[in-house]
């Protein structure tokens, strides 16, 4: 109970909103008609680096739009390198961005880093939009559960139908198309291009970037990127801007503890592992007696596992297939199935786990590398627990009457015949019993036992004899 408070009371202060103080020359009230920023203050660096957008992002990029609005910092500057990512987190960041009161600069960087899928329309978005040297963006047309891209609208005046899109599709890209072409107005970037990033899936370089007016700056680092805004003008909605960065203190902002830990917790992978080791965790917890580390630690990874998917798009249908294989798994040990329920396992193991993650990001779903190798493992797991099952079940029981049975024993004397039997003294497992036999036997004979009764053992003859006899 004291580690469950404890843990209980990190979670909590970990989500208080941190107590920082603010600079003694905050930003000066905002006028009806234009608010210009002192020099110096601070400007607040954030970096989402090589990492999809997922809710944890979006959850770090509004905390820091906060904190920026907290302190009176005079820029948001967002280090960008993003293969993409979920539609709903980027329109959350968008929001947020554009909701703003503090600007904000979207920074592509560092050098070989991309800002694509997603990152384009953060980038757009942006008050001030920059890339490093070697950097690039693009790529932005929306792609289906399966993975892939949809495809093009075909040419209908030449009444191919083939590779047509699906009206699902086609609403998907019109809609993205659309929500691109805004934040390029709303910023006076590209429209046409930002319109063929999505609808064309069309990539450029930085320089190329800075040439068709998609990006406003191109920046070495973060020095010289403040350097080249001091003095912009930007709109916010409270109204015209003008920069004073010269000279500011760049206050990096990073993820706190519970952020981190929950970024690794949504990784699609570790959440599936996690499942599959709590599942192994309280499975062998049902071989053994009592409860012990491994239902602990079982239980532990349930929960981390539920709560990492808590921030993930989950497939009901996908986490079904997953409950299903594991129930297999388990009735393989008490149905004579000879291997199908193990089978039917796997087969569900590896399509739930492909399924689990409804997105159309191939980064935000479970890897096959990970679930093939897992799903065989937990059958050849199952196959080895049910052969030990089995043949402990078909073992020679070794106490009691029933260890008595089938066993051999060696007549000591002539049997007598006595009450329509024949009786007499045998030797089995370095012991004298008094045997009963239906037939005559001899001095050395090998009789097999049949059944006990008491201290009486009946036999039946073999037809050999015992060496020397």
């Amino acid at each position: 109970m004291r580690w469950i408070v404890l843990l209980i009371v990190g979670v909590l202060a970990g989500f208080a909103p941190g107590a920082v103080t603010a600079q003694e020359d905050e930003a000066p009230e905002a006028t009806p008609d234009t608010m210009s920023v002192a020099p110096g203050g601070v400007v607040l660096h954030l970096h989402v680096d090589d990492q999809p957008i997922t809710p944890v992002t979006a959850r770090f990029i509004e905390r820091g739009i906060e904190e920026a609005e907290e302190i009176g910092a005079r820029v948001l500057v967002i280090g960008l390198d993003t293969p993409g990512g979920l539609m709903e987190s980027t329109q959350d960041i968008v929001k947020d961005i554009i909701a703003s009161r503090v600007p904000v600069a979207v920074y592509v960087s560092p050098s070989g880093a991309r800002a694509a899928s997603a990152g384009v329309f953060i980038t757009l978005a942006s008050h001030v939009a920059a890339m490093a040297p070697a950097t690039h963006i693009g790529a932005a047309h929306p792609v289906t559960v399966g993975g892939a891209p949809t495809p093009a609208p075909a040419d209908t005046t030449s009444g191919q139908e083939q590779g047509r899109p699906s009206v699902m599709e086609e609403k998907m890209v019109n809609d993205a198309v659309a929500w691109s072409k805004s934040l390029a107005e709303l910023r006076g970037r590209n429209v046409e291009w930002a319109a063929l990033a999505v609808s064309e899936s069309r990539s450029i370089t930085n320089t190329e970037a800075i040439e068709q007016n998609v990006v406003d700056l191109i920046a070495d680092d973060l020095e010289d990127l403040l350097a080249q805004m001091d003095g912009r003008d930007v709109e916010l909605e409270t109204g015209p801007v003008t920069l004073r960065t010269a000279g500011a203190e760049l206050r990096p902002l990073g993820m706190w503890w519970g952020e981190q830990l929950l970024g690794v917790l949504s990784n699609p992978n570790v959440a599936f592992l996690l499942l599959m080791f709590g599942f192994y965790g309280i499975l062998f917890e049902f071989y053994t007696p009592g409860w012990g580390v491994g239902g602990t630690l079982g239980a532990i990874c349930l929960v981390l596992g539920f709560f990492g998917m808590a921030v993930l798009p989950v497939s009901y249908a996908g986490l079904a297939l997953i409950a299903l294989a594991l129930g297999l798994f388990v009735a393989e040990a008490f149905v004579t199935s000879f291997g199908a329920l193990t089978l039917g396992g796997a087969v569900c193991l590896i399509l739930g786990g492909l399924m689990l993650i409804d997105s159309p990001v191939e980064i935000m779903r479970v890897s096959a590398s990970v679930v093939v190798p897992v799903a065989l493992a937990t059958a050849a797991i199952t196959f080895f627990l049910v052969g030990s099952v089995v043949k402990a079940m078909r073992a020679r029981v070794q106490t009691g009457s029933e260890a008595m049975l089938g066993t051999e024993a060696v007549a000591q004397e002539a049997f007598a015949a006595e009450d329509g039997a024949y009786q007499g003294m045998v030797l089995t497992h370095g012991e004298l019993w008094k045997a009963v036999s239906q037939k005559p036997v001899t001095p050395g004979d090998i009789l097999e036992v049949d059944h006990r009764e008491g201290l009486t053992l009946f036999v039946h003859t073999t037809g050999r004899r015992s060496e020397g006899s």
